[in-house]
């Protein structure tokens, strides 16, 4: 290991990862250090329930990580990468009525919504052609925008809330679509950038897909592993660095982690006023977590709903509407919105043969003691009647055991802060990626551009580093 290094990053999950990447990338020498035996923070994967089923910890469907505009120039696949596409990204069953289907042909998604689908088109079709355009902006820091025609346009229908602009629908495809990926936001769907994420979740389903890793979301990390150590770069696992000061010496420090355990290990390095500013950062809604392991496909009603990868369970968009409105306002609800992954229908790997993992949550109030299983299993049966036959073993994991596996989580927000108007962009506070102390930068998913398996919080925060104390091109 190197005794002084330019950069020594905290924390390996995908942002961490990539920052060290990053500055490897610009001969800067770099050690990250993770407190857990596995590199990948959220983007883990374990044998949860039964050996032989693989499951994903907290991230399984991967949509912002094959469109990050950083990774797309490593050669992850050549560490073993791979994605895998299902037939559709997305399924959201109704009842009594045909799945709403997300396909990866916007054409053949507009053919199948029917009398939604016409306006569906006008909706999604120009943030889709426009995509190339608004990546930077959404998938980058607060700067002015290099295709502000293309922003004004997307801000047209983004700057409503996903109840509003689900109005212009006449049934009740297509707004069931826009509430379950409106929910992705973690926010009542009353409320701003709400229809700003379902129209971006859309364009990223019919443009690069919804897809996931073959093998487990581990694979991403450890292709992430793998080429920062072909770049020279040090991983050490099984280390947790309870104290800033306890680090070998080094140019700057970039930390994987969001403001409360940022402020436990380096608390003491910060003026009161910023200390205070960091106190404030509000955390959002929990998640509760399920992982099945099961003797035979989940036996959906619509049979197109085994087509999709991803399947949103909560029925129309105002019963969505009141899940996540109850979350936000401290209730559990009895009929939760619920998000399920169903990787081995595609991903044959990831279970004995014949046998099949599923994995769903759904949001909780912060910090929620509230057992969740029956209600999850209820909105499952709801429309794959038969569902609970067929499980042979579960894993639960509760906002609190979430927030023990990875401090980041506080109160099992995988968002790691509220992702409202205040903190969309000035996060964790105006200072973004930089804080007082010269030598100390942030690159978790509380800085911009925020929550997703992207790793550009990590690229921007070393682009920080490398515009300050790492300027000078190294030693």
């Amino acid at each position: 290991m190197a005794a002084s290094p330019d950069a020594i990053v905290i924390g390996a999950g995908p942002n961490g990862l990539s920052a060290a990447i990053a500055l490897a990338r610009a001969g800067r020498t770099v050690v990250v250090y993770e407190a857990m035996d596995t590199v990948g923070g959220g983007a883990a994967s374990e044998e949860l329930t039964l050996p032989g089923f693989v499951h994903d910890i907290s991230s399984a469907v991967h949509p912002f990580g094959i469109a990050s505009p950083f990774w797309r120039t490593l050669p992850l696949e050549q560490f073993g990468l791979q994605w895998v596409h299902p037939v559709a990204p997305l399924a959201h069953p109704l009842d009594g009525a045909p799945a709403a289907m997300a396909w990866h042909s916007l054409d053949e998604t507009t053919a199948d919504l029917g009398p939604d689908g016409d306006t569906y088109r006008r909706t999604i079709g120009p943030v889709l052609r426009n995509w190339p355009l608004l990546e930077p902006t959404v998938l980058g820091p607060p700067r002015l925008p290099r295709h502000p025609l293309a922003l004004a346009r997307f801000g047209l229908d983004g700057i409503r809330a996903a109840t509003s602009l689900a109005r212009r629908f006449p049934a009740d495809g297509a707004p069931a679509l826009i509430a379950g990926m409106a929910a992705h936001a973690m926010l009542p769907l009353e409320r701003f950038p709400t229809g700003a994420v379902a129209l971006i979740f859309a364009a990223l389903a019919h443009g690069r897909g919804w897809p996931f890793p073959r093998g487990g979301a581990q694979r991403l990390a450890d292709a992430l592993a793998a080429t920062l150590r072909s770049l020279g770069g040090e991983i050490v696992t099984g280390v947790r660095v309870d104290n800033i000061d306890e680090l070998p010496p080094a140019r700057a420090v970039l930390c994987d982690l969001s403001p409360r355990p940022l402020l436990r290990i380096a608390g003491h390095r910060f003026p009161a006023r910023y200390r205070a500013q960091l106190e404030q950062y509000r955390y959002g809604m929990g998640v509760f977590k399920m992982d099945w392991a099961l003797d035979a496909p989940i036996p959906w009603r619509d049979a197109r709903v085994a087509s999709a990868g991803t399947v949103h369970l909560g029925g129309t968009i105002a019963e969505i509407a009141a899940s996540e409105r109850d979350a936000w306002n401290g209730r559990s609800s009895e009929r939760p919105f619920v998000l399920l992954a169903q990787p081995t229908l595609f991903d044959p790997t990831r279970a004995p043969a014949g046998r099949h993992t599923a994995w769903a949550y759904c949001h909780v109030p912060h910090g929620s003691q509230a057992d969740m299983l029956p209600a999850i299993e209820a909105q499952i049966e709801r429309f794959a009647p038969g569902f609970r036959d067929r499980v042979l073993a579960r894993h639960v994991m509760t906002p609190a055991d979430l927030e023990r596996r990875n401090p980041n989580l506080v109160g099992g927000d995988i968002g790691m802060g509220t992702m409202d108007l205040r903190q969309l962009l000035m996060r964790p506070t105006r200072r973004l990626y930089s804080t007082p102390a010269p030598s100390i930068f942030i690159c978790s998913a509380s800085t911009p551009p925020g929550v997703g398996v992207h790793g550009m919080c990590g690229y921007f925060a070393a682009q920080a580093a490398l515009e300050g104390p790492l300027a000078d091109g190294g030693r």
